[in-house]
């Protein structure tokens, strides 16, 4: 089996209140250095198989019409990860 992660983030001109309300605990909880935050959402999409080209396109086509507002979201990233991997690491390494 493998996992498709899709990241939706609300548009850089929409407001994000959920954000702001985070950067302001930040500082007071003592995380220090963090100028802002923009809050979004993840799905991890398992299918059956490998995860193909063909597969990431329709998860690409998935995430444009019906995981995200194109209003107001966009969809930054729709990528394979490893079925098994730990929460939150990537297969490329980098962390969501």
């Amino acid at each position: 089996m493998g996992r498709v992660v899709v990241d939706v983030m609300p548009k850089p001109e929409i407001l994000d209140p959920q954000g702001k309300a985070v950067a302001g605990a930040l500082p007071r909880l003592g995380f220090d250095g963090f100028v802002s935050v923009r809050q979004g959402k993840r799905f991890e999409l398992e299918v059956e198989g490998d995860v193909t080209p063909e597969v990431l396109a329709a998860a690409q086509r998935a995430a444009e019409t019906v995981l995200s507002n194109p209003v107001i979201e966009d969809v930054v990233r729709v990528a394979a990860i490893e079925a098994d991997a730990i929460a939150g690491t990537i297969v490329d390494g980098t962390h969501a």
